[in-house]
């Protein structure tokens, strides 16, 4: 199979691709390679597949969100939270469905952060819920036999500089999250949020 995997230079993104590249080609893509793709910048996803050409599985693994106590977040930072993960990966989505060849699959990626609570990461929950939410909804509705799925990870064990904000938390070894992008994109699911 051919997969474009955005943001596969993050932490998570990483974890993808490695488990991913293995058995298949696998094209990383973020705002440092060439073609870049920004998803905070739309147009810059339609760009990148165009120049890539027709895949069969598309993987987002790429989105930030601010975070505050409740008592200090403004509108601005909740549309920013919701814009830079929840409405850029579902731009993956819509975007990205006239490059996904039939019967190809899209995964997104949410977090642990709102089925578990930390400390300030209001913001984090609600664009992983939103991300979680349209994928149960929109999957029955996905064109030419696509699959739409959602990868929501605990903190990585890799990501030691996240560590301190999941106090007791046991975070999951990277290969574990890996699997999960391999699950999505060779398994037969579809609308399926696999927690790592």
């Amino acid at each position: 199979m051919k997969i474009a995997v955005i943001g596969g230079n993050g932490t998570v993104g990483r974890a993808a691709r490695l488990g991913l590249e293995a058995d298949h080609e696998v094209i990383s893509l973020s705002r440092s390679t060439s073609p870049g793709v920004d998803l905070t910048e739309p147009e810059t996803i339609s760009t990148a597949l165009a120049a890539i050409g027709p895949v069969d599985a598309l993987v987002s693994a790429a989105g930030v969100t601010p975070g505050g106590a409740v008592e200090d977040l403004t509108e601005e930072d909740l549309l920013a939270g919701f814009r830079g993960k929840a409405l850029s990966q579902l731009s993956v989505v819509t975007r990205g469905l006239d490059y996904v060849n039939d019967g190809g699959s899209i995964t997104l990626t949410s977090g642990i952060i709102g089925k578990e609570r930390i400390a300030k990461g209001a913001p984090a929950a609600m664009a992983n819920g939103a991300l979680d939410a349209f994928v149960y909804a929109a999957a029955p509705e996905m064109p030419r036999g696509i699959r739409l799925n959602i990868v929501s990870p605990n903190v990585l064990k890799s990501a030691t500089s996240y560590h301190p904000k999941f106090p007791g938390f046991t975070p999951v070894p990277d290969e574990l999250v890996g699997r999960a992008y391999v699950r999505a994109v060779q398994g037969l699911d579809t609308g399926r949020i696999f927690e790592v």
